[in-house]
């Protein structure tokens, strides 16, 4: 099975460590450093790598932007329910973060962003048990919803 790591880079290392744990998520001490921290997002396969700005700078010859001013990609963790979608959301708020656009609730799902102290945006979402094995028409259809009724299509 595939290992996803997503590298973001930070202003202040331990204010990120600190933000991450406020969403719930444990840092792993021995892929951690004065550089770098890596958060389990996902035991044994997904993990965010939190990467000072500097250390990170060595990852390219290009410059770093802000991603406050220009953000370029974004992470999206599902949760198991709409209810840990808004506590998680409401966590990052309680520390630090900011919420820049309202909820997207589509029906069969339902999204919710929060950017860190550094202008990084983590988007969670919960998506019904049918859309995501069977696709958005399946929930549509087993459920009797309009599919343009919630999205403002």
């Amino acid at each position: 099975m595939p290992t996803l790591f997503i590298n973001m880079p930070v202003t202040d290392l331990d204010r990120s460590k600190a933000f991450w744990e406020a969403l719930g998520f444990e840092i792993n001490p021995a892929f951690t450093d004065h550089n770098a921290a890596c958060v389990v997002i996902e035991k044994d396969h997904s993990y965010a790598m939190i990467v000072t700005r500097e250390f990170y700078q060595t990852f390219t010859d290009l410059p770093l932007g802000d991603p406050a001013k220009n953000p370029t990609s974004g992470t999206s963790i599902f949760l198991d329910s709409r209810a840990d979608v808004d506590a998680a959301v409401e966590r990052g708020l309680a520390a630090g973060g900011t919420e820049a656009q309202p909820p997207s609730d589509y029906g069969f799902m339902y999204q919710r962003n929060v950017t860190d102290p550094d202008g990084n945006i983590i988007d969670f979402g919960w998506m019904d048990p049918i859309a995501a094995e069977q696709g958005p028409a399946a929930y549509l259809e087993s459920s009797g919803a309009d599919p343009h009724a919630e999205s403002g299509d």
